[in-house]
């Protein structure tokens, strides 16, 4: 699957996970305890009146960026010293977080974001801050692997937002906007060979301009132990939440799916194991607004 090729490449060389990613001529700030730093606005929970959208999600307005120069073979940006802040950079390729207690915050990251240097993996926080480019489309997730929190996080041009593979994932208050390549199988949030605890709470996830999908929500993985999926905004999708072979306590309330969004339905799931209530279809204005309740979101087995 992508992702084990994704690990299996960054065990080896980081430059093949973003072979087209453009060097960067610029110098920056030194990594360190804090590498960057905005002077601006650092976002907040406030941020959107209503559900996440493109305007109030990602690099808050009037920050202005520091470009850091590729340090892995032109190609990414890696974090070696535990407890780095990057604040206010644009880093124009990947970024490999391989030290624990990093925080990544009012940032651009042209590529990737992921946690893993072969079998290993290290905390990490991104918050207000923009992954992705808005004129590509990576195959790739944007934001990985586990043991993250991602705040108010705005990806875009990727087939996957975000991928859960392991422990303690929270995602809240961020925006997706996906894409796809021939031959992928887009997912807003997917897990693989996941954990324990995943909480995705209050987010958008956009699929309708993507042809080669999955689902906005697609959690199936066998190894999920508690998963916590509430307040989003979903549309598009095969079936658009698809929650399936989970343990423990799984809790799927107060959703809003676009009404008629899908191409075969709008749920797939195991409902007798889910704690189900509040879910709705609805529909929505472009700046994700819900202009009308259409009626109750059954779940469906």
């Amino acid at each position: 699957m992508r992702w084990a090729r994704l690990l299996t490449a960054l065990s080896a060389a980081a430059v093949t996970l973003a072979a087209g990613c453009s060097s960067s001529s610029a110098g920056g700030p030194a990594e360190g305890p804090s590498a960057g730093s905005t002077g601006g606005p650092t976002g907040g929970a406030t941020r959107c009146p209503a559900y996440p959208a493109p305007d109030c999600t990602g690099v808050p307005p009037g920050v202005k960026l520091t470009e850091l120069a590729l340090n892995e073979d032109n190609a990414a940006y890696r974090v070696r010293t535990p407890g780095t802040v990057l604040d206010g950079v644009h880093i124009p390729g990947d970024l490999l977080v391989h030290a624990d207690d990093v925080t990544i915050k009012n940032s651009r990251i042209d590529g990737l974001v992921v946690n893993a240097a072969g079998p290993k993996t290290f905390r990490f926080t991104i918050a207000d801050s923009t992954v992705g480019r808005a004129d590509t489309c990576q195959t790739l997730p944007g934001i990985g692997q586990d043991k993250y929190t991602a705040l108010r996080v705005h990806v875009r041009g990727h087939g996957d937002g975000f991928r859960a593979a392991g422990d303690d994932v929270v995602i809240r208050d961020s925006y997706v906007h996906l894409c796809s390549n021939p031959g992928d199988h887009s997912d807003g949030i997917q897990t693989y060979h996941t954990g324990k605890n995943l909480i995705f709470d209050h987010n958008t996830v956009d699929q309708r301009d993507a042809k080669d999908i999955t689902a906005p929500i697609f959690l199936t993985d066998s190894q999920i132990v508690n998963a916590s999926v509430t307040d989003n905004l979903v549309m598009g999708g095969t079936y658009s939440i698809q929650v399936q072979n989970g343990r423990g306590r799984l809790v799927v309330r107060d959703n809003r799916l676009v009404d008629g969004s899908w191409a075969y339905g709008p749920v797939a799931a195991d409902c007798a194991k889910i704690d189900w209530a509040g879910n709705t279809l609805v529909t929505i204005d472009e700046k994700y607004r819900v202009t009308s309740t259409v009626g109750p979101l059954n779940c469906v087995g």
